[in-house]
């Protein structure tokens, strides 16, 4: 059974689990010390609004280069991510668990998305 076409980025279910990890990391980022305010907690949450942002944006451009740019921002933006759940572990103020295994399956679905626009070119 073929989906329909998605009329808005929230239509995409890669977008509603980027959201969801956001509010995740803004959750669990509020535990950490005060004094990271500027520095670890404000990165890390600056990175993790920028997957759902780009992916957002690049769902109405009208080019398909310009899609894979802001999903390959978005893959950017996820990595660095990653880095700082292993700093933020590393430095006690992040569990193992939930938004990690959030963060790979978006990492995946993002993967995913990305590759089925590319092969949309390719059957072009």
């Amino acid at each position: 059974m073929a989906r329909k076409p998605s009329r808005s980025f929230q239509d995409l279910i890669v977008w509603q689990k980027a959201h969801r990890w956001v509010l995740d990391v803004y959750r669990h980022s509020a535990g950490f010390p005060k004094h990271e305010l500027y520095g670890l907690t404000s990165q890390f949450r600056r990175a993790a609004i920028s997957v759902p942002a780009n992916i957002a944006e690049g769902f109405k451009k009208t080019g398909t280069k310009d899609k894979l740019r802001f999903l390959n921002i978005a893959q950017g933006s996820l990595e660095e991510c990653r880095y700082y759940t292993l700093l933020s572990r590393d430095l006690g103020y992040w569990d193992e668990g939930l938004p990690n295994k959030q963060l790979e399956e978006v990492s995946k679905l993002l993967d995913a998305y990305t590759r089925s626009i590319q092969t949309s070119i390719s059957a072009s």
